[in-house]
């Protein structure tokens, strides 16, 4: 099977199985179509889904990564200031690392809105089916929306990582206060305490909560940068923490920071 049949065949599944989407025409375009891929599995709330189905999602999202191009996390520069800090400016989903953190919401399922922009939905649309499943099993265990300042690990099925940690950021709707810092920080720290504890070497950072949740990015990468350090000081498990940026005014931020 090529890919553009794989992306058809999902495209018509996800269509088939919701009786609202029965009459929906398919694009003709390749872009159209991959666009309508992710809306429709970002759409999809956690239920079961077919073995063959996920067999050829699988082929498809892994062949998608690699056509993207995979970085390894290994051949990263490291900072001048410490060698066990790495920044690096690209897509989150194409590292190969221990694990990469995930900015989520507090329902820890990912985001339904199509094609959304922010990292939740990115990760989740790369990762496959399976990571809403697994964070849906995590959660309806719980019973309860994840508090802010934790963390939570699964696999990362499709994703060149080996694990997602999903952490909860502070959401900043006024003037920032010491709860948002504390709570900021605690997120960085709960992802080290969760990757050190599971005997991870590695792990990538997104910029949690500066996006969607409007925390100020000097702020948050001052915070950052002085958790994961003052971390590192007690814990000799984890080897490389990597600050992933996207924009460019944040590795300018983060730039200063590392030297």
């Amino acid at each position: 099977m090529t890919q553009a049949e794989r992306l058809l065949y999902l495209i018509k599944y996800l269509i088939n199985e919701n009786s609202n989407l029965k009459t929906f025409n398919i694009p003709i375009e390749e872009t159209a179509k991959k666009q309508l891929l992710r809306s429709l599995m970002n759409i999809r709330p956690p239920r079961p889904i077919g073995t063959e189905f996920l067999k050829i999602q699988d082929e498809y999202l892994k062949e998608e990564v690699r056509e993207k191009g995979i970085t390894d996390s290994t051949v990263l520069p490291i900072s001048p200031v410490n060698h066990r800090l790495v920044l690096w400016q690209g897509d989150i989903t194409t590292l190969k690392i221990d694990a990469i953190v995930n900015a989520a919401n507090s329902a820890l399922r990912g985001c339904f809105v199509p094609c959304h922009s922010c990292v939740d939905n990115i990760i989740h649309s790369v990762s496959g089916i399976q990571l809403r499943l697994a964070c849906d099993e995590l959660m309806t265990k719980q019973g309860y929306d994840e508090p802010t300042r934790k963390a939570k690990i699964t696999p990362a099925f499709n994703l060149p990582c080996s694990y997602v940690l999903h952490t909860v950021g502070p959401i900043v709707s006024g003037i920032l206060t010491k709860k948002h810092c504390e709570q900021l920080a605690d997120c960085y720290r709960s992802c080290l305490e969760s990757a050190s504890d599971n005997g991870l070497k590695s792990i990538a950072f997104c910029c949690i909560s500066t996006g969607e949740f409007h925390f100020p990015q000097k702020k948050a990468a001052k915070i950052a940068v002085a958790t994961v350090t003052d971390f590192l000081q007690t814990d000799k498990r984890l080897e490389r923490v990597v600050f992933n940026v996207f924009r460019q005014e944040d590795y300018d931020i983060y730039k200063r920071l590392l030297g």
